[in-house]
């Protein structure tokens, strides 16, 4: 390991922390902080006046690793909600409300772009794929922005309980809705470079959530059944973290998604073992150095010239996407009588979108041509910019108005 890592390392670590500080002195959360602080130091800002970043290109690749940790980490935390008592208590709610705040957005937004494209003369098949495409990568929503708030501010309610339950199932929402409008997509084109049956389309991504549940399922009965024999803290801290790191990687290299295998992880054991909240205490000191890394650098990565690219089409997408989430989050907590301030709040928390969506947008090369593709890539870079900049902020006043903002520390 060169050395060279370690300064990029104690820089990333020092503008996390100080704008940070600043965010909380004007009562915006710490990741929005942190993800300013990387944005100014970054290519994007401090690179455009001084020629490189202060945290350069050179440190965000060779730091790359620092997000899979990260979101690794994320994940199990948000699957250690998933507990089948909170299920037995509030019903199916969370799991008709993730399901319905995913399909909207998607419709919402497929709605916005099909009509766009009547009205300029341009519906014909190969928009309506492009439109397909596009949408089917609306119900994606980042996490880890949603955790940091929620633990910064300590917020507890039913709106609370509800989020951290949506945001967990709407990883596999947004996966199996994406394989069906992309199938769909495919089965549109006359010259699809695509050879593989529709029906497989659509079943790849239930085989991609089938085996990444059952990666996270069987290390989170190992962590189980390791913190019955390690019974130290720094033991069972080393563990969690192995658990992880196996996770992603396993995850990764079958094909998996690395997030929703750690949120079956974190499920598993927090619904077998006895000892999962003092465990997670442990894991709650351990993190925030790798959190404030993670978010420094996604903001360092942001780059400001896509704003420039996103056209009617990108803020079709920005604000039909929203409204999507909204409706679907309102219709689906009405269906399954959550409580008012469910129905009324909940979209609102459900702005932020990040690295799933960045990672969906690169499927649009396999449907669309190499052009066209990198339009969606654009469109989809720029939401994530504004996305990530306001959606914690907008999930803060939320939380806030909901009354499940304990304190602001």
């Amino acid at each position: 390991m060169e050395l060279k890592a370690l300064f990029f390392v104690a820089i990333v670590l020092i503008a996390g922390l100080l704008f940070g500080k600043v965010a909380k002195a004007v009562k915006m959360p710490n990741v929005t902080g942190y993800l300013i602080g990387g944005l100014l130091l970054g290519p994007s800002v401090f690179g455009l006046i001084f020629g490189e970043g202060l945290i350069s290109a050179e440190a965000i690749e060779a730091l790359g690793i620092v997000s899979n940790v990260a979101l690794g980490f994320i994940a199990f935390s948000i699957g250690s909600e998933l507990k089948l008592s909170y299920f037995k208590r509030v019903g199916p709610g969370p799991i008709i409300i993730a399901t319905l705040e995913s399909l909207f957005a998607i419709l919402f937004v497929l709605g916005g772009t099909l009509i766009y494209f009547a009205i300029v003369g341009q519906f014909d098949n190969f928009h309506i794929r492009f439109a397909l495409v596009l949408s089917a990568i609306a119900a994606a929503t980042a996490p880890a922005a949603t955790l940091m708030v929620v633990r910064q501010y300590k917020a507890r309610g039913p709106l609370t309980e509800t989020l951290m339950s949506v945001v967990a199932l709407d990883d596999a929402t947004a996966l199996m809705f994406f394989g069906i409008f992309v199938a769909i997509a495919n089965a549109l084109s006359r010259t699809g470079t695509s050879t593989t049956p529709i029906m497989l389309q659509i079943l790849e991504p239930i085989w991609e959530i089938v085996l990444s549940l059952g990666i996270g399922g069987i290390i989170g009965l190992v962590i189980v059944f390791g913190c019955k024999w390690f019974t130290g803290r720094g033991n069972r801290i080393a563990l969690v973290v192995a658990a992880v790191f196996m996770t992603v990687y396993l995850a990764d290299l079958t094909g998996g998604s690395p997030l929703l295998a750690c949120m079956a992880m974190g499920g598993v054991f927090a619904n077998l073992s006895p000892v999962y909240d003092i465990v997670n205490g442990l894991i709650y000191y351990v993190t925030p150095p790798i959190y404030i890394m993670f978010f420094v650098l996604n903001g360092a990565d942001l780059n400001l010239s896509v704003l420039s690219q996103i056209g009617v089409i990108g803020v079709i997408y920005v604000l039909f996407r929203v409204a999507g989430k909204i409706f679907g989050s309102w219709f689906g907590a009405k269906i399954s009588k959550s409580p008012p301030v469910v129905s009324k709040l909940l979209g609102f928390a459900l702005i932020p979108q990040a690295g799933v969506a960045i990672g969906l947008s690169l499927v649009a090369v396999q449907i669309l041509d190499a052009e066209t593709a990198s339009m969606i890539r654009a469109i989809i870079l720029c939401a994530t910019l504004i996305y990530e900049l306001v959606g914690p902020f907008i999930t803060k006043i939320t939380l806030k108005k909901a009354g499940e903002i304990a304190a602001e520390s």
